[in-house]
């Protein structure tokens, strides 16, 4: 082998991957600007690659999400709920068995407790049918576990609201979805008012 075979043989290829990966890399985030734009969502890039979205919902109004492109993955990072007030393990369970059916993410928390949606999927998968199934999981997981995470995990906090609000003839619309189990709860009894929060 020539002394500029060898020289090919042990830098073309090297050269060649970096080249491949930064490219893929810009197509990647490429797609995400036009996935989110296509989608008409609030969406800043704070950094090359890094991206800050809000997804809109119904009973979680907002989802935060990071979206990060790396030189091999995607992160994705969403924001679902801060440390619940009690109740933990069963709240944490409820999670871990949701994740056996869910696609793209799994629930995680943090070194605080906090609840996020977090995923990591290769940069051959950032296609903008993958993105958009990928952001309809995310905001499906976030929306429709948020009021069974708030149920297990705040349920003292929400009665006090509660109480808190109908002693002063306040609207309850935010309580709506917990309105069953709390005037189930209430005692038919009389009794003193609440102590404002």
């Amino acid at each position: 082998m020539t002394e500029a075979a060898g020289r090919t043989g042990a830098e073309g290829p090297g050269t060649d991957r970096g080249v491949d990966r930064g490219t893929d890399r810009a197509a990647a985030a490429q797609t995400l600007r036009e996935v989110f734009d296509a989608h008409e969502l609030e969406w800043k890039e704070i950094e090359d690659g890094v991206f800050t979205v809000v997804l809109p919902g119904e009973k979680k109004l907002q989802t935060p999400c990071r979206f990060d492109v790396g030189s091999h993955a995607l992160g994705v990072h969403a924001f679902v709920a801060r440390r619940p007030d009690e109740n933990h393990e069963r709240v944490y369970r409820w999670l871990l068995e949701r994740n056996l059916k869910m696609y793209g993410v799994a629930f995680a928390v943090d070194h605080m407790g906090d609840i996020y949606l977090d995923g990591r999927l290769p940069l051959s998968s950032v296609t903008p049918e993958e993105m958009d199934r990928l952001l309809g999981a995310v905001l499906s997981y976030a929306d429709e576990s948020f009021n069974t995470i708030l149920e297990l995990g705040f349920a003292t906090s929400i009665r006090k609201e509660w109480a808190w609000r109908k002693a002063r003839g306040e609207s309850t619309k935010n309580l709506e979805a917990f309105r069953g189990w709390l005037e189930k709860d209430e005692d038919p009894s009389p009794t003193s008012p609440s102590t404002p929060r």
